[in-house]
């Protein structure tokens, strides 16, 4: 189906773009994921397939409980995203098109004036279903290269910002370098068994002699560990953990908020679905009988080192942060600490929990910047000189929200809540999930989880304390209009032109619901944690 939709979006947007807004695009494209995700729900309520897997075009890819699950999950989310964009009025519209090309502003909302916005949006959904059916290497890595490059594109599609395309730039040359080391462990590990598929490797790895491995020191093991550790690499690269982070703050600070809600969420659901692939897939569930236990003892200390180094960075690192999406991004480093915690234990309980924090995780973000970026088109009374309404960027500009726009406060401090892990949000439950899991053979790995979950959530507590008890005073108006100053003046009084910015009727009614599943999950949780126990157990049986 997503194929369809991409070959009528080349088709479409050449020929009809002067006639449909970009914007209307969006809408389309919003309305055709929604109704791919209900054909894969359709597969999954009317054709159960959780004690079995299904190879399409000959192997490559797997259609099972899991995989359906999360593309589920990812479609509803890429739709959510895609209503996040504000209305595109007349003046506003043709103030982007003859603005001028020296004048590089970088902190102003950034409009949907580009068609070909929804073509790529459709490419890394693509890319994104791609890699997380993906049952072959060759597969897996056009996954990551077909969801990496729309990414790369979104994040410096506005050409007159300054920072965008830096983080555009930044991104590529970065994720290229992870993307080389993704395809040098595959190179290792094709080189040492002549053999791509996952069901396949899974067989030879599953038959070795662990005497041959320990007395003759067995090249094709030692390859294949080899490999599996560049490939741990490059994955821990894409999705942004520790100690190779650095890229992920300047890249989701530099983009406008409707494009780091996308590339904070959306690669991240793909990649960490494809990464407990290719842990199962080594492990089988059992590193203590089996010769794969050589095999990915190294990979998971890996994801152990990793999943430590991620608390404690997300959570000191992320204090000293004074604008908002950098704050967020550290935040995200945490949460994927969890994550790869889940995924290095290789129990049920462990891929339960790993499973419930991803759906929680990807909610709870999204939720986070459409109520960030609806900060900006609420605020009338920060416009520059050309009517576009001001991102909010520093916390300071979260003073005093409360009392002017206190739905969107609250909404925002609900999923600040959450991140946090206090009940009863949902993030509460899934941080306790991982927790438990992990308790008994990492309990030091735990107690370290839980001191850093404490000391992170003190930021969170700051940006509810500025929008709840702080006053929206002048200096905040000065601070930011410093930022500004550089490219392009700064009016801070209200608007009176009838061609404004306002939060649409679809992107309200989105952050009031998924406000609401973050705050009621407590009161009917069954539905999700049901789901969850079942994906977890149809990774084993599989």
């Amino acid at each position: 189906m997503l194929s369809i939709g991409l070959i009528s979006y080349i088709i479409a947007i050449p020929l009809f773009s002067d006639r449909i807004s970009p914007t209307i695009f969006s809408r389309i494209t919003s309305i055709f994921i929604v109704f791919s995700a209900l054909l894969c729900w359709n597969v999954i309520y009317y054709y159960p397939i959780s004690d079995s897997t299904i190879g399409i075009y000959s192997g490559l890819f797997n259609v099972n409980i899991l995989t359906l699950s999360f593309e589920v999950v990812l479609l509803v989310i890429c739709s959510m995203i895609l209503f996040g964009w504000g209305p595109v009025t007349n003046k506003i519209y043709n103030n982007y098109k003859i603005e001028d090309n020296n004048k590089v502003n970088t902190n102003f909302v950034k409009i949907n004036t580009i068609g070909e916005y929804s073509l790529l949006v459709i490419f890394g959904v693509l890319g994104s279903c791609v890699l997380i059916s993906s049952n072959n290497l060759l597969s897996m890595y056009m996954g990551i290269e077909l969801q990496s490059f729309a990414a790369y594109i979104l994040c410096s599609l506005y050409r007159n910002s300054q920072s965008a395309t830096s983080a555009g730039l930044k991104y590529f040359l970065l994720g290229s370098l992870a993307s080389g080391i993704i395809l040098l462990g595959t190179g290792i590990i094709y080189s040492a068994t002549g053999m791509t598929s996952f069901d396949d490797l899974s067989s030879i790895v599953s038959t070795m002699n662990i005497t041959n491995v320990i007395e003759n020191n067995d090249f094709v093991t030692v390859s294949v560990a080899s490999g599996l550790i560049f490939i741990g690499i490059g994955y821990i690269f894409k999705v942004g953990a520790a100690p190779l982070y650095n890229w992920s703050p300047d890249v989701y600070d530099g983009v406008p908020t409707i494009i780091t809600s996308w590339i904070a969420t959306m690669p991240k659901i793909g990649l960490l679905v494809s990464l407990c692939t290719i842990v199962n897939v080594f492990s089988g569930g059992d590193l203590s009988n089996m010769v794969n236990g050589v095999i990915t003892t190294n990979f998971t200390n890996l994801l152990l080192v990793s999943s430590v180094l991620s608390f404690v960075i997300g959570s000191i690192v992320g204090l000293s942060q004074v604008r908002i999406k950098r704050l967020l991004t550290f935040s995200t480093i945490n949460h994927v600490g969890f994550l790869l915690l889940a995924l290095a234990v290789i129990t049920e309980e462990s891929m339960e929990g790993f499973v419930f924090y991803l759906i929680q995780y990807a909610i709870t973000n999204v939720n986070t910047f459409l109520t960030v970026l609806a900060f900006g088109y609420a605020t009338k009374g920060i416009m520059n000189t050309s009517g576009r309404v001001r991102e909010f960027q520093l916390l300071d500009d979260l003073k005093g929200q409360f009392k002017s726009n206190p739905l969107l406060a609250i909404s925002f401090g609900v999923s600040l809540f959450s991140m946090a892990g206090i009940p009863p949000m949902i993030g509460f439950f899934a941080k306790q999930m991982v927790l438990y899991s992990v308790s008994y053979n990492y309990s030091v790995i735990a107690v370290v989880a839980i001191l850093m979950s404490v000391i992170g959530a003190s930021y969170y507590l700051k940006i509810v304390k500025l929008m709840f008890f702080d006053n929206n005073t002048s200096s905040s108006s000065s601070s930011t209009s410093n930022i500004t100053s550089e490219s392009e003046s700064v009016s801070v009084n209200k608007n009176t032109d009838n061609e404004e910015f306002t939060i649409t009727t679809v992107h309200s009614s989105i952050i009031s619901i998924l406000t609401l599943t973050i705050t009621l999950y407590l009161f009917d949780s069954s539905i999700l944690l049901n789901a969850c126990h079942l994906i977890s157990l149809s990774i084993f049986n599989n």
